[in-house]
């Protein structure tokens, strides 16, 4: 029983040197790498459109703004023109 723990340690611990040895080879840096660039892209893409998003969030949150402060003063206007009749 013990033979065979000391077996698929030693089985573990070779192929784990093994899958390090693959990991960092030459051609896994080059996938590394492209992949690293596909990502960064897309960053870039997805930062482009927050940017626009959040330009229009601010022109609409402005506009909402102007709209229910023009609502006000017609409800004053109206309110006074209301007690002026009375």
């Amino acid at each position: 029983m013990k033979l065979k723990g000391w077996g698929l340690f030693a089985l573990g611990t070779l192929f784990g040197l093994e899958g390090i040895k693959l990991l960092s080879s030459k051609d896994a840096k080059k996938v590394y790498t492209k992949c690293t660039a596909g990502v960064l892209r897309a960053k870039d893409a997805v930062v482009s459109q927050v940017t626009t998003l959040q330009e229009n969030c601010s022109d609409i949150y402005e506009e909402a703004k102007a709209i229910n402060e023009e609502r006000a003063k017609q409800d004053k206007e109206a309110e006074v023109s209301e007690d002026t009749e009375e």
